[in-house]
């Protein structure tokens, strides 16, 4: 018998790993000092920092002073993307990102726009993979930044940054690449793959939430959006927080260690799970690669016929934690802007559940998920007025 609740939504978070706890215990009790201090307790905090800063740089192969703890994703993504804008603005005001970001890029881009700046969209094809030739067609002279995420958060494509990153440096623009999805997952390398600008997050991989990073390359020209200290070396005021940054440290280092042992084990569960939903749930479609190409723990399917929150919630009762796409943004009534820009159509995107597996997982989940959700999806269907007139004779 398989033991509930089961939880299948570690792209929204994952569990807090029991070795990042331990380590950060201490800083929460005895050497509770604040980092910035000049005295024996804020020299115990600023240390610990300092190795947790050495760490995860060299797992990313940059220096430790390239590296910037933040609050997340959120406020690294943000970070990129208005410092840049302010302080090369004088260059040109040309942005170029793509159109499945995450919705802090999104959101922040509108925004600019509003403030003069030229937001432009680089396209993509139906599994989400950005068009290098339309890339190279739209950047200009006075394009200041191409952003683009290393992985996307709902359908799992793992896109060619250092690719990405040439066509962005041959006309002299900053290349940004939000790696909260990829970092701890994959291999990365930043000096290998040429970026400039890179965000992380460290509640994707096992560490505790609230706390992330920006990689900044040594020479660049960013302003600050946080201000008001003297932390991370003047670049972002606030109080360090150091119970979160020596968790994430440790939680990178566990994740770069059993990097290659978690990507074959969860990668095994994922495509069990497609498979099985493709040969036996009808009227379905996986969004995003077959399998080359897509993060490990990702499954996005569209169930035409059915709301995905119908799906999400019958799932829920069941035990069994999913999400209805992105979990940043599934309180929205909207369909989903990454599959919209995939080509689907708003019907068959408002359909989508994202299936996201982790490293405590196992097979038996799987199998009784993939019951469960076939019969789910079986009585909604039966009672959508849709399904009734089209099901009989039209697949998706």
């Amino acid at each position: 018998m398989v033991k509930t609740p089961i939880y299948f939504d570690h792209a929204a978070t994952t569990p807090l790993c029991e070795e990042a706890f331990d380590k950060m215990k201490p800083y929460f009790t005895e050497n509770f000092g604040n980092a910035n201090s000049q005295h024996c307790f804020g020299r115990e905090a600023v240390k610990a920092v300092d190795e947790a800063r050495d760490t995860i740089a060299s797992i990313i192969n940059c220096k430790p002073g390239e590296l910037y703890f933040t609050s997340g994703g959120t406020e690294s993504d943000n970070w990129a993307l208005r410092g840049i804008a302010s302080a090369h603005k004088d260059k040109g005001k040309h942005i170029i990102i793509s159109p499945i970001e995450h919705a802090a890029m999104i959101t922040t881009a509108k925004e600019l726009a509003k403030d003069g700046f030229e937001i432009e969209f680089m396209k993509v094809d139906e599994e989400g993979f950005v068009d290098l030739e339309h890339l190279k067609s739209i950047i200009r002279d006075d394009t200041i930044l191409v952003a683009c995420m290393m992985a996307n958060n709902e359908v799992g494509t793992i896109e060619p940054i250092k690719e990405i990153a040439e066509i962005a440096h041959s006309k002299n623009a900053v290349m940004f690449t939000d790696a909260v999805q990829a970092a701890g997952v994959l291999k990365i390398d930043v000096k290998a793959l040429g970026v400039d600008l890179m965000s992380m997050s460290s509640h994707k991989i096992y560490g505790p939430k609230g706390v992330g990073a920006l990689y900044i390359r040594t020479g660049l020209k960013i302003d600050s959006i946080i201000t008001g200290g003297h932390q991370e070396r003047t670049k972002r005021g606030g109080t360090t927080n150091v119970p979160g940054v020596v968790g994430f440290a440790k939680a990178f280092e566990i994740a770069a260690r059993d990097m290659d042992k978690n990507f074959e084990y969860v990668s095994s569960l994922r495509d069990r799970f497609i498979n099985k939903v493709l040969a036996e749930v009808p009227f379905v479609k996986l969004n995003g690669p077959r399998k080359e190409g897509r993060l490990p723990a990702n499954a996005d399917f569209s169930f035409r016929y059915i709301e995905g929150e119908s799906i999400l919630f019958s799932l829920d009762l069941a035990g069994i934690a999913v999400s209805s796409g992105s979990a940043c943004s599934s309180g929205s009534l909207e369909p989903s802007h990454v599959l919209l820009a995939l080509g689907l159509p708003e019907g068959l995107a408002h359909g989508s559940i994202r299936f996201s597996f982790g490293k405590r997982n196992t097979a038996e989940e799987i199998d009784y998920a993939v019951e469960v959700l076939k019969q789910a999806v079986d009585r909604l269907r039966k009672m959508s007025p849709l399904f009734k007139v089209e099901g009989e004779t039209k697949n998706v």
